[in-house]
């Protein structure tokens, strides 16, 4: 699967917050959605606002795919990802300075960076530049919520799609299966017949910073 932006729905942080989400334990599935579906993240919470899934066939199955997904708050230091100089660095990604300084930064205009590390600012939502890059002081930690690599649907010419929308099936119902993000793909897309292979960043899918 390319590249492509994973949004939350807005009821997610609230069906966490009531527990019925549980990473460590629940079944996770991915399903794809035509363009007849409509996203609404304000509004949409669970399984039953779904519409427009694919039908079994072409490699894909109706219900979807079951993933494995993690939820872990990293602190700052503790960050694999360190900033390097005279590197290329996009929209999103999240770096700590290579002496960890207790703080994240994710970079909010793409750039390379300059040829050495800049004043990092120990204020939360301020911003530095590194040559033509512009890093955001994001927090003292961050929760990470992140899919294992790997195929979703093998031999998959299915479509059109345009959504792929990851929820939580461990509850009995579709009305109490909680939905948690989906990835846009802008329009609908057909399989051309290889696997649908899923490669997250090192970010993971979805991130939510913890102030100091």
């Amino acid at each position: 699967m390319p590249t492509v932006a994973f949004q939350a729905y807005g009821k997610f942080i609230t069906s966490l917050a009531n527990k019925l989400v549980d990473f460590d334990s629940d079944t996770l599935k991915l399903t794809a959605h035509s363009a007849t579906y409509t996203p609404n993240v304000a509004t949409d919470g669970f399984v039953s606002d779904l519409s427009g899934e694919l039908s079994t066939g072409s490699g894909y199955t109706s219900g979807g795919a079951t993933v494995t997904a993690s939820f872990a708050l990293t602190a700052a230091n503790s960050w694999a990802s360190t900033a390097a100089t005279s590197t290329a660095y996009t929209v999103g990604q999240i770096r700590r300075p290579s002496a960890g300084n207790g703080y994240l930064y994710r970079c909010v205009v793409a750039g390379t960076s300059g040829g050495s590390a800049p004043t990092w600012p120990t204020v939360v939502g301020t911003t530095v530049a590194d040559g033509s890059v512009t890093w955001l002081n994001i927090g003292v930690a961050v929760v990470v919520l992140d899919l294992a690599d790997g195929t979703v649907w093998s031999s998959f010419s299915a479509g059109p799609y345009r959504y792929v929308v990851l929820s939580d099936r461990t509850p009995g119902t579709a009305a109490t299966q909680p939905l948690i993000g989906f990835f846009d793909f802008g329009s609908n897309q057909t399989g051309g017949g290889g696997n649908f292979d899923l490669s997250t960043p090192t970010e993971g899918i979805y991130t939510i910073p913890v102030g100091g």
